[in-house]
């Protein structure tokens, strides 16, 4: 494998290319790492290699005639080489890029400065243009020592052991498992007994399993890629069954049109719409919110009809879902009940449909899961009231349309909107 870098930084690189494994690698000759100073490519007294932009602002661009220059004397030595601009607006580096670059023999990295290159150079000369992540830094110069790095790793004879490449993150597809030394005790942390035993098929196992657990918390969207087997998929399931999210739906205190305060009827195609919305999502509950005596009668007799009578038998797959359906006659028996079954006070995530106050992220909400139970908090007619929203721990943020503020919609919408931004990234069965 070989790297060319192009650079007006080419001292950058001196330390880096020398020590470390990547360092041992250039010596053996493994892999190559050529470093092109791009003003030794500039023509004048100079050097000059950036100019102002056309059409104004601030900052530099780099010219197109140098690094013209620079790409087609490597190309004329090489008809292997790949071109890649290192910019904010490429593919994100990853470790499947990271594989599919080293397949290649040849890497040229063009690390840009100032406000980037000219348009036409990446037009006519770039073959791929990739980003080491979404934040802002010097220059391109950090980014190809990563890409060197990450793609050197993979090359045979770099990495001494084959099975230290295989085991790292990403590689397998999952996060690390934590790791441990020296001493067995330290302020008052011990060393999981298992990694003692010398039994290395447990240790395997736990590691294994403490791989999915660490990747499910911090980064499941990676488990999406990653081809789970029946065992590793109750592993996985076993995990997210600590996630304790339930649904509560109020049909009191809410709006009305004109802003009063009134209980609402209950929507029979609510009760089942989100009923089948928590089977599918794993929900511990739906709780309906409803005052009026008559209403509570209608959806016990309906939970009766799908769970007892002939829809038991018609659709036994309503039945599942119906199941989860329980109906209180306020809010502080729906939040004894979560506190009852899990034996800790529910968090309260509130949704409105009006920009009012501030909001948590759904990154957040999900930390939250990890930790206490958590009651999302829906409205029929128009909206919660007030008093209900001020006893909400967190808010959700409303749901925006595309064009315009028109975000009339459906409980039901809502919820499975809600519900799929939160819970869809743990969504990994498919059907065979």
């Amino acid at each position: 494998m070989k790297f060319s870098v192009i650079t007006i930084f080419p001292e950058y690189f001196e330390s880096p290319l020398k020590v470390g494994l990547l360092g041992k690698a250039i010596q053996k000759g493994l892999i190559e790492v050529e470093v092109l100073n791009l003003r030794d490519f500039a023509e004048g007294k100079h050097r000059v290699v950036d100019d102002e932009p056309y059409g104004g602002g601030e900052g530099m661009v780099f010219k197109p005639e140098p690094l013209a220059k620079a790409i087609e004397s490597i190309k004329k030595a090489s008809k292997n080489a790949w071109v890649i601009n290192l910019s904010p607006q490429g593919d994100l580096l990853n470790q499947e890029l990271v594989e599919r670059l080293s397949k290649k023999k040849h890497l040229v990295l063009i690390c840009g400065r100032y406000e980037g290159i000219d348009e036409r150079i990446r037009q006519k000369f770039v073959d791929q243009e990739i980003s080491i992540g979404d934040y802002v830094v010097f220059g391109g110069e950090v980014a190809s020592l990563t890409i060197i790095e990450a793609v050197s790793r993979l090359i045979p004879g770099v990495v001494g052991r084959k099975d230290s490449v295989e085991k790292e993150s990403f590689s397998s597809g999952l996060l690390k498992y934590p790791c441990y030394t020296r001493p067995r005790e330290f302020m008052g942390e011990k060393v999981p007994e298992v990694l003692l035993s010398g039994n290395h098929k447990k240790i395997e196992e736990y590691r294994f399993r403490v791989s999915l657990e660490v990747t499910l918390r911090k980064r499941p969207e990676l488990l999406k890629r990653y081809p789970l087997k029946e065992e590793q998929r109750k592993i996985v399931n076993d995990v997210l069954s600590r996630q304790k999210l339930y649904l509560f739906l109020l049909h009191y205190p809410v709006y009305n049109k004109r802003k009063e305060v009134i209980a609402s009827a209950t929507a029979n195609m609510d009760l089942h719409d989100l009923a089948r919305l928590a089977r599918t999502y794993d929900l511990r509950g739906v709780f309906i919110i409803q005052p009026l005596e008559d209403q509570r009668s209608l959806i016990e007799e309906l939970k009766n009809y799908w769970i007892n009578g002939f829809g038991a038998n018609y659709n036994p797959l309503r039945k599942e879902a119906i199941k989860l359906i329980s109906v209180f006659e306020n809010l502080e028996q729906a939040i004894k009940e979560v506190e009852k079954r899990e034996g800790k006070k529910p968090v309260l995530l509130g949704t409105d449909a009006s920009p009012k106050r501030q909001y948590t992220s759904i990154e957040k909400v999900r930390e939250l899961l990890w930790e206490s139970p958590i009651a999302l908090v829906l409205g029929t007619a128009w909206g919660l009231c007030e008093e209900v929203l001020s006893e909400c721990d967190y808010f959700l943020e409303p749901l925006w349309g595309r064009l315009d503020s028109y975000n009339h919609l459906s409980v039901r919408s809502a919820a499975a909107i809600y519900l799929e931004k939160l819970l869809g990234i743990y969504c990994f069965y498919k059907k065979n």
